[in-house]
């Protein structure tokens, strides 16, 4: 786990987390309640569940749930996909006064107006990243692993400008 702190931003990478990419047409009746708005996030203890599309959530758990969170999704009757994509994410936790700074550099959304507890599909920079509004001052953003080098360094030139007052 790296850690930076300047500019009024911290940028902390998390340890690994259970992910599970799951598609399901209707999920009524599926045994646990999942958010039906594009951009909600529910949680349940540990487990969060964000509604990224109509027919898509991005479910996440401890480590140690991953055998009961796939369990649970095992029972599902209707037709579904449910992929762990654990492994090919890494999340950096961004917090502090200058965050919304710091993440417009390479985001087009108007991150203020995202409200908390809410999560996006977007881009930063060029990499798609899905990024979720923890509180008015911290985020975490999602990245695929292999997009996570380039982007962590433009999190770096950006944090090092906001503190040169660039």
């Amino acid at each position: 786990m790296t850690s930076t702190a300047s500019a009024g931003v911290t940028i902390a990478e998390l340890p690994p987390t259970t992910r599970i990419a799951l598609r399901i047409a209707d999920p009524a009746g599926i045994g646990f309640g999942l958010p039906t708005t594009v951009g909600a996030r529910s949680a349940e203890g540990a487990r969060t569940a964000l509604c990224l599309g109509p027919d898509e959530w991005l479910l996440e758990a401890p480590e140690a749930e991953r055998d009961a969170l796939l369990a649970s999704l095992s029972g599902i009757a209707a037709p579904h996909s449910a992929v762990e994509v654990s492994d090919r994410e890494i999340t950096y936790a961004l917090e502090g006064p200058a965050v919304l700074d710091l993440l417009a550099t390479g985001c087009p959304r108007d991150l203020a107006r995202m409200p908390v507890g809410s999560g996006a599909r977007t881009v930063f920079d060029t990499a798609q990243v899905v990024l979720v509004r923890e509180a008015d001052d911290r985020f975490h953003l999602t990245v695929w692993r292999s997009f996570a080098p380039h982007v962590r360094a433009l999190l770096d030139i950006a944090e090092r400008e906001l503190a040169a007052g660039l």
